[in-house]
């Protein structure tokens, strides 16, 4: 193989790493998407049942192995702040995703290019 060749394999190489890279943490992003999807509805349940209660009924928080009395009010107002934090990590996490799909789509064509140049290239050193 003749230096031009050579030069378009290591790029060709080194471009596909990179797309493996980016597919890698894509797909770490969709996973932590599902799950803080899973962790809202959970959590909506949760305040959709508090939302049902009276206030003269008792709640109590899970705190290790033990039940602490805690106020509705204070409940309901600590399931809507975590409602609250996981919509921005939602929201975060699908705007890193669309950022990610475009620069797979970039890795992609990159991928394309060098591929047909490297074909090329092959073509022209053959006898």
């Amino acid at each position: 193989m003749d230096k031009e060749t050579i030069v378009l394999q290591r790029k060709l190489e080194s471009e596909l790493k990179n797309y493996k890279d980016a597919q890698k943490e894509f797909n770490k992003l969709v996973q932590q998407q599902q799950l803080l999807d899973g962790q809202y509805n959970e959590n909506k349940n949760v305040l959709e049942e508090l939302q049902l209660l009276k206030p003269t009924n008792t709640v109590y928080k899970l705190y290790g192995p033990v039940l602490v009395k805690q106020e509705l009010e204070e409940s309901k107002q600590n399931v809507a702040k975590r409602i609250e934090y996981i919509n921005k990590e939602l929201k975060k996490c699908t705007e890193n995703i669309a950022s990610l799909e475009q620069k797979q789509d970039k890795y992609r064509a990159n991928l394309q290019k060098l591929q047909r140049q490297y074909q090329s290239q092959i073509a022209l050193t053959k006898p």
